[in-house]
């Protein structure tokens, strides 16, 4: 599989999001060999999390992982991760990012870049139309999510 459609996993993720009431926003970890450690989407409105970002939760079902594991792992995620994400990135030395988009959101990637974790944008219309259309609907839960009033 390519990035493009690794990326399509975290799109389906997005996708799952929205269906259950939540925000568009999905990531899938894959290692170094093309195999597929976790996948995930944001779960913060279905289950009253704080921290339940797609990232994280594709961290979180990854399970437990020795560091050899997030050594060449790659992340895809559909929106441009948040500083949280971009921390847990940074942490578990995932040295390379793949992100939908960064037109609605532009997250930590500076931050990564200066930290020597390759950062690139697939600059998706399908995972702008999914933030812009969930944002549209839903402002007030898109900037909580953000942490904005």
């Amino acid at each position: 599989m390519n990035d493009e459609q690794f990326l399509a996993l975290a799109i389906d993720q997005a996708r799952i999001g929205i269906s259950e009431g939540g925000i568009p926003i999905g990531a899938a970890l894959v290692g170094a060999d093309g195999t597929v450690l976790g996948v995930g989407h944001n779960r913060r409105v279905q289950e009253g999390s704080a921290i339940k970002h797609g990232e994280t939760d594709a961290l979180e079902n990854a399970g437990r992982l020795p560091a050899s594991a997030y050594a060449g792992a790659t992340m895809y995620t559909t929106l441009s991760p948040c500083d949280m994400c971009t921390g847990a990135i940074l942490l578990y030395g995932i040295p390379r990012v793949v992100l939908g988009e960064n037109r609605t959101f532009l997250g930590g990637e500076d931050h990564l870049r200066a930290r020597g974790v390759e950062v690139i944008n697939a600059e998706s219309d399908e995972c702008v139309r999914l933030m812009t259309d969930f944002i549209a609907a839903h402002p007030a839960l898109w900037n909580e999510d953000i942490g904005e009033d």
